[in-house]
């Protein structure tokens, strides 16, 4: 089974980098990386000074007593690299300095059916974590995954089955 990664809403991204406003019609706030935040729209931690916008942000589609909204940092440029949405962003899929690993040593997994309610969740590490993510997806009551930090419990990201089809 393959999965993938859902990128950040585009009108999203558009609406706090242009015009300084999030989900919930708040100002955006701008700051200069201390280095390591967790940039959800590159998958990846910041680097020391690199321009980062902090908004809220929700990954939900329906209303509903699981529907949030959080903070996320994402770059207050758009970027043109590659971002790898058909692997979970851990130290095992990427070549890079430890602290730059998006989703880092433990993460929470948590499993959402079609009314986007939470079925199952997990603290998962690194070595589990592909595992556990593709057991959830094969059950045919789980429409979607989302990852979220352990410390914070911020959203990390949303993953669902990758639809091969689309692709032909």
């Amino acid at each position: 089974m393959t999965y993938k990664i859902k990128p950040i809403r585009e009108d999203f991204l558009q609406k706090v980098r242009k015009d300084g406003i999030d989900d919930l019609k708040q100002k955006v706030t701008y700051l200069i990386a201390k280095g390591g935040e967790p940039c959800r729209d590159v998958l990846r931690r910041a680097r020391v000074g690199e321009k980062l916008i902090l908004a809220s942000y929700c990954p939900f589609k329906q209303n509903g007593p699981y529907k949030e909204y959080g903070p996320i940092f994402v770059l207050a440029n758009e970027s043109t690299e590659n971002v790898n949405y058909f692997q979970l962003p851990i130290s095992t899929h990427l070549d890079t300095e430890q602290n730059h690993y998006y989703l880092q040593k433990s993460f929470v997994l948590r499993a959402y059916n079609e009314r986007e309610e939470i079925i199952d969740a997990q603290v998962v590490t690194e070595n589990e974590s592909q595992d556990i993510l593709l057991q959830f997806l094969k059950n045919e009551k789980i429409d979607f995954v989302m990852a979220r930090f352990t410390a914070y419990g911020c959203y990390g990201l949303r993953v669902e089955r990758d639809n091969i089809s689309e692709y032909i």
